[in-house]
């Protein structure tokens, strides 16, 4: 075992038939350390140096190793990237390889074929993977829900582990991607700090599938300077503000969203701030609450009941 000793420590105790062979071992040699368990097989050809339970980093070695040459991709490309301090549940490791490779994948790994896979990758890293921007793509393409997709996005922007302009270069540098259109305005909203695809998302998941009172938008709000009130229902005097960051990245841009609020009060108006969750992952839920709001206030229209609520209009 000690020719293998700087492979073994470098690939965290798991190694491959062929490598092994390399340094000077027979297939004897290997048949005799699997009976010692010295070496337990993972998948075909592939072995690591003890009879426990597989950490997640062995795992991963295991899976490149096994398909190689492969690279770890979505969650597992960005679970590596993390580092060992953040943690996800992930029974499933996701590797990467040349879109025309004609390979089965081992149990316990998602395969993905990847169109110019060589490029995408970063064969430094311990085990290689996709780049972290090519990787958040594929799992805001692929999430159940454009919550979903926003809440990586958001998450890799407000760690720092990407920009958004590497973000939109690597949806660029593909012929397709699901929610294209989708991700680029997110993308676009979390870069300049505006709200056009939240206000999107109000008008057609809050607004107009509940039949809710048709606001003003965009309405100048003072005359200290061009500040604008996102959606004004001025008969019921009441403001709702679509907070598209999110994070606040500096006491600056919190202090100007609070003073937006004081000005809706001077001027007698209600204001209530909505984010990305409760336009888009509870969209119905906020419908109802702010009929609730425009009933208080005067508006006699009725609440609908769209194809997706969960509950009917009390």
């Amino acid at each position: 075992m000690e020719v293998l000793a700087d492979l073994l420590e470098l690939q965290v105790g798991v190694v491959t038939r062929s490598q092994a062979m390399e340094r000077g071992l027979t297939s004897y040699d290997i048949r005799r350390l699997v009976r010692r368990r010295e070496l337990t097989v993972v998948h075909r050809g592939v072995y690591v140096n003890h009879t426990g339970q597989l950490t997640w980093l062995q795992r991963a070695w295991a899976a490149t190793l096994a398909l190689a040459p492969a690279a770890l991709s979505h969650s597992s490309a960005i679970r590596a990237a993390d580092g060992p301090g953040r943690r996800a549940d992930e029974r499933l490791i996701h590797v990467a390889v040349e879109r025309n490779r004609n390979v089965a994948a081992p149990a316990g790994v998602s395969l993905h074929r990847m169109l110019g896979f060589a490029d995408r990758v970063q064969w430094n890293c311990s085990p290689p993977r996709v780049r972290i921007e090519e990787a958040l793509v594929d799992v805001a393409a692929r999430s159940k829900s454009d919550f979903a997709a926003i809440e990586v996005l958001a998450d890799a922007l407000q760690s720092r582990r990407t920009t958004t302009d590497r973000l939109l270069t690597a949806i660029a540098g593909r012929t397709r991607v699901a929610r294209r259109s989708f991700l680029e305005g997110v993308l676009d909203d979390l870069a300049q700090g505006t709200c056009s695809v939240l206000e999107h998302g109000y008008l057609t998941r809050v607004e107009r599938p509940h039949g809710l009172a048709v606001p003003r938008r965009q309405v100048r709000a003072s005359a200290r300077g061009p500040v604008y009130r996102d959606v004004e229902y001025r008969a019921q005097r009441l403001v709702v503000e679509l907070d598209g960051r999110l994070f606040h990245d500096n006491a600056g841009a919190r202090d100007h969203d609070l003073d937006r609020d004081l000005d809706a009060a001077v001027d007698g108006l209600f204001s209530v701030r909505l984010g990305w969750g409760q336009v888009f992952a509870r969209p119905c839920a906020t419908a109802h609450r702010i009929g609730r709001l425009l009933h208080a206030r005067g508006w006699s229209g009725p609440v609908k009941t769209c194809p997706e609520c969960a509950y009917a209009v009390d």
